[in-house]
Parts: structure tokens; C-alpha cells; sequence
């Protein structure tokens, strides 16, 4: 029932998804639905739960992934935006998006621990990733000065960004292009002085 809600919501957005729409999709009853989900905002608050975690596993792998394979954090940090570059690679439509920006279209229609889930996710993105470019950092001083964090953001912004303009455009190399150049950007701006 959760994959078929995700799929309708990231390609109708929440408030284009009914839930007889997840019925007809799922086979399933109203009965059935509702003795799991009390209403729609609970599906809503489950699917947002399940996709927070499931970001956050796959970031964790990626980036213990480009520490095993690199050997300093520069290189760790190059490392680890070719492979989310790999990973989105194989995307042979444009990509079905991405359920954050997808709830956060529709702000009005979600109550305050959802958008929480939203934020401290994107919080920890921006904790982690910033620390890991702050190691870089200090490994391999910057040609300008940057904020860790800014720039961990800059890495959220561009790949939601590429995102939006892959499905918008119906051009999936949309994405793989935008963060080969935000590792281009890493590379001059980690290039020794």
C-alpha cells in the first residue's frame, strides 16, 4: 500500500492521490485501508517516515561507501557525489522526484510533525555532509572561503533542483548532468592555489 501511495503522490502530488485511487491500484478495500491508516494524513505521515529513513540509509551506505574508496575527504567528497552522479544514472524516465519536495508543493496540506520529519531530515543531511566538508576543508584549504554547511546545502539544492527540471522537462540526464557539475565546481574550488 505505501509503494503504490508513493508512486500516485509522486506523480499526482498528495492532494491529486485519493485514496480510492490507492484502492484501485492496491486491490485493496476501504475496510483494509482504513484499519491500517486512520485517515489520509496518517498514510501521509507513514509515507514521509518510511521515506526519511530510507534516504537516510542510502546516504549513510554511499557516503561509508566513498570513505572505503577514498583517501582523503576531498577525494571522499568527490567520491560520494559521482556515485549519487552513478546512481541516478540509471534513470530511464525522468526521475519520479522526490517525496520531500514533493510534500512540501502541497505545505498547506500537511500538519507540523510531518513537515518536522521534512526538516530535521534535511537538517541532518546538512549536519553530516557539512562535517565531512569541513574535514575536506581543513585537509585541502578552499580557494575561496566557504561555509561546510552552505556548501552541503548548495549539494541538497542542486540535486532537488535537477529534480524538478528532469521531470518538468522530461529530461532524466537533467540530474546526472547537475551534479557532475557540482563536482566539477568541488574540484576548482579544492584545486591547490
Amino acid at each position: 500500500m505505501l509503494n503504490a501511495a508513493e508512486s500516485l503522490i509522486l506523480a499526482h502530488g498528495y492532494a491529486g492521490t485519493s485514496v480510492e485511487a490507492i484502492l484501485e491500484r492496491t486491490g485493496l478495500t476501504k475496510g483494509a485501508f482504513f484499519h491500517h491508516f486512520p485517515s489520509k494524513q496518517h498514510l501521509a505521515a507513514a509515507l514521509i517516515e518510511r521515506y526519511a529513513a530510507q534516504d537516510w540509509e542510502h546516504f549513510e551506505a554511499t557516503l561509508g561507501r566513498a570513505e572505503r574508496l577514498g583517501r582523503d575527504p576531498v577525494q571522499q567528497v568527490l567520491i560520494l557525489v559521482g556515485l549519487y552522479e552513478e546512481h541516478l544514472s540509471n534513470a530511464t524516465e525522468p526521475y519520479r522526484g522526490c517525496l520531500f519536495a514533493s510534500y512540501c508543493y502541497q505545505a498547506g496540506l500537511f500538519d507540523d510533525r510531518i513537515h518536522a520529519i521534512i526538516r530535521d531530515s534535511l537538517l541532518k543531511w546538512r549536519e553530516v555532509l557539512g562535517r565531512k566538508l569541513a574535514e575536506a576543508i581543513a585537509y585541502q584549504p578552499t580557494r575561496v572561503r566557504i561555509d561546510p554547511s552552505d556548501l552541503a546545502d548548495t549539494f541538497l539544492t542542486i540535486a532537488e533542483g535537477a529534480f524538478v527540471m528532469a521531470k518538468a522537462l522530461r529530461e532524466p540526464a537533467i540530474v546526472t548532468h547537475q551534479l557532475r557539475h557540482f563536482r566539477t565546481y568541488l574540484e576548482l574550488l579544492f584545486a591547490p592555489r
